[in-house]
């Protein structure tokens, strides 16, 4: 997963007057009509998920030809106040998918903005300025990243000792493991959705990503790119050690090297229906397979999914690493380099570079 917002990487203007509220509360809705009503087709930025009810639902498989499609893209943006680096990221990011985006008449693309405080101002104002000769329809929804964790935070916290930095449970670290319980906190009407993270490069049609979720396999409830780097080769040591037939933390085609979060697509709709994935995340079942793979990681969501694929690979359909083409080479000066070009290695013309633990990513 790439560092931005990770911890890992991963308002009202000041000076205004405070003593007219008159005249602030006009301003204030002069500025919301004037702000967040963009041309693509009149679609409107939203403050809150239930405003998601009124949208039309993307259907869980293609519809028929012709027919709208509402696209679910979330991003998270969070601490960009203290970021410069992440506002750069962000905005060279989007402007690539829009660079790149076309959608049939009708479809229309909805960005889902996880953020918070003054992040929030930043990120609406940076798509406002992107989005503002966007050739498509679009919407903007926020989601509030406390209002996120305090729901996530009873499903996930049994999983956060095992997948976190650290040795304690820390509520905020919650809104890291949001993609492995979106199927609970979005509403029934958003059916498939994909995140992704802020570092990357799109270099063909974001539509195209979307139409990945027609090639998953029966029981597929995921889709996610493998882990290009030897990451999991160390994480799993000790069990490599006493299974030294495995292939966990082998690299690929026939190995497990695991998975990289930076591009995630999640059929909400199968994820709520299966039985399996959902008594995945029960305290029980997570603590029986960190036992058994004796696991302990600091990646968040990228760990469970790594750690659920070993023992469930079924549940996942295993995007190109075109659609997510990782540029870090840590791993290569720390231990690996005999090993390194075997997981790094990827053919074909990228669709999507990661630039993960911020590697620069090449110029058009």
């Amino acid at each position: 997963m790439a560092a931005l917002g990770r911890g890992r990487e991963r308002g009202w203007p000041r000076g205004w007057p405070r003593s007219q509220p008159w005249a602030l509360a006009l301003a204030a809705a002069l500025a919301v009509c004037a702000f967040y009503y963009l041309g693509g087709g009149g679609e409107t930025f939203s403050s809150a998920t239930r405003r998601l009810r009124a949208t039309p639902p993307a259907p869980a498989r293609r519809p028929p030809e012709g027919a709208a499609r509402g696209l679910h893209l979330l991003l998270m943006f969070t601490k960009a106040e203290r970021s410069p680096a992440l506002r750069g990221k962000a905005q060279a990011a989007l402007r690539s998918l829009l660079r790149h985006g076309r959608l049939p008449a009708g479809d229309a693309l909805h960005l889902h903005l996880v953020t918070e405080g003054a992040s929030r101002d930043i990120g609406l104002g940076l798509l406002r300025d992107l989005l503002r000769g966007a050739a498509f329809r679009h919407q903007v929804i926020v989601h509030d990243v406390n209002e996120l964790t305090e729901k996530l935070f009873p499903i996930v916290e049994s999983m956060q000792k095992h997948f976190s930095a650290g040795s304690g449970t820390y509520y905020s670290d919650s809104i890291f493991f949001l993609s492995v319980a979106m199927h609970r906190i979005m509403p029934k009407e958003v059916t498939q959705i994909i995140q992704v993270d802020l570092d990357l490069k799109y270099k063909t049609n974001i539509r195209d990503l979307f139409d990945e979720f027609d090639n998953f396999p029966e029981g597929a409830v995921i889709g996610i790119a493998r882990e290009m780097q030897p990451v999991y080769r160390h994480t799993f040591w000790q069990y490599r050690r006493e299974n030294p037939q495995t292939k966990v933390g082998d690299p690929p085609p026939d190995g497990l090297p695991g998975f990289n979060s930076g591009v995630l697509l999640l059929n909400l709709e199968a994820m709520r229906q299966s039985k399996l994935y959902n008594q995945l995340l029960e305290p029980s079942m997570v603590q029986k397979l960190t036992e058994k793979y004796h696991f302990k990681g600091h990646l968040g969501d990228q760990d469970f999914f790594t750690m659920v694929g070993m023992e469930h690979p079924e549940l996942f359909h295993v995007l190109d690493c075109t659609w997510n083409r990782q540029l870090c080479t840590w791993w290569r000066d720390h231990g690996y380099s005999d090993v390194f070009d075997q997981y790094f290695q990827c053919e074909g013309e990228v669709k999507i570079y990661h630039g993960n633990c911020n590697t620069p990513i090449p110029e058009d």
